[in-house]
């Protein structure tokens, strides 16, 4: 059985926001898929000078994870249950 595909042809996965950045709510936090590191928007990202209370939607582009410099799409938004 093959992964869903989004509307695109893109394969998703849950958590996955297909890098569209208008599916991530402001105070949605997200976690590497490589290395499991969470991006906390009231936190915001002190190795990259991100202050605290910037969405992961307003992160730069060149951003990307403090710890294993994974890209912002291998990011997944996490739940509350989570």
């Amino acid at each position: 059985m093959s992964a869903p595909r989004g509307d695109f042809g893109e394969s998703w996965f849950e958590g996955s926001y297909l890098g569209d950045d208008s599916r991530i709510a402001d105070d949605a936090r997200l976690e590497c898929g490589i290395c499991w590191q969470i991006y906390d928007p009231a936190e915001g990202d002190p190795v990259w000078q991100i202050p605290p209370g910037t969405p992961f939607a307003q992160l730069p582009d060149h951003w990307t994870c403090p710890n294993c410099d994974a890209p912002r799409h291998k990011f997944m938004v996490l739940h509350d249950d989570d």
